[in-house]
C-alpha cells in the first residue's frame, strides 16, 4: 500500500490515539522482552463505531493484496473482536481458536463457524510481537484443511512474524507497523 486511505488514516489515528501508551518503566511482552511501548488493540476498537472502522480498514487492505477469504479468526480473546467486526463488514464468517480444548459437548478446539477443508481463511490478531499465538491458531485449523490465505495483525510489533508466515508460504500484511507508530522493534529470540 503506497498511498495510505482514509480509512487506513482513521484507523491508525485509532490505534495511535486509544491503542499506544508509552510508559516510563519497562514491562515485559508474552515474547518475554521489555518494552516501553504497550499497545491495547482491544481498547482501540471499545466501540462498534470504532471496531467497525479498523474492520472496513482490514478488508480494504485484505482486498488491496488479493487477499480473499470465506471465514475470519484466530487465537481468543486478541482476534476475536476483529473476527467479528471484519465479518459483519464483509458478510464472512467468523470463527475463535481456543487456548484450551472444550472439555464437553463437541470437545474442540475452534468456535464459531465450522471450518470445512478447503474453505479460504484470513486470520487475524490486535497486536503481533513474534506471531506466536497467530501461529499457534494456524496450526490448530490447518488439519482441518483449510487454506490460510492471508494473516492480517492490526499492529505488529516487529519484523519477527513476518518471516514466520513467510516460512509457511502466508501472506503477512500488518494494517499498522512499529515503523508507523514510530516504536522499537520487537528483536527475534
Amino acid at each position: 500500500m503506497t498511498e495510505r486511505s482514509e480509512l487506513w488514516q482513521a484507523a491508525f489515528d485509532l490505534i495511535r490515539t486509544r491503542g499506544h501508551e508509552r510508559r516510563e518503566q519497562p514491562f515485559k511482552l508474552a515474547s518475554g522482552q521489555l518494552s516501553h511501548d504497550y499497545i491495547d488493540g482491544k481498547y482501540a476498537v471499545d466501540t462498534g463505531e470504532r471496531l467497525t472502522i479498523v474492520s472496513r480498514a482490514v478488508a480494504e487492505l485484505a482486498a488491496e493484496h488479493g487477499i480473499e477469504f470465506d471465514a475470519v479468526g484466530g487465537l481468543t480473546m486478541g482476534a476475536d473482536p476483529l473476527a467479528h467486526g471484519i465479518a459483519m463488514v464483509t458478510g464472512a464468517a467468523w470463527f475463535s481458536v481456543r487456548k484450551e480444548q472444550k472439555q464437553r459437548g463437541r470437545e474442540q478446539w475452534v468456535e464459531g463457524t465450522r471450518l470445512q477443508p478447503g474453505m479460504r481463511v484470513l486470520l487475524v490478531d490486535d497486536v503481533i510481537s513474534t506471531g506466536g499465538s497467530t501461529a499457534l491458531a494456524f496450526d490448530r485449523i490447518a488439519p482441518l484443511g483449510v487454506v490460510v490465505t492471508g494473516v492480517i495483525p492490526m499492529v505488529d510489533r516487529g519484523d519477527v512474524a513476518a518471516k514466520l508466515f513467510a516460512e509457511r508460504n502466508v501472506r503477512f500484511v500488518p494494517l499498522v507497523t512499529y515503523r508507523d507508530l514510530g516504536i522499537d522493534p520487537i528483536k527475534p529470540v
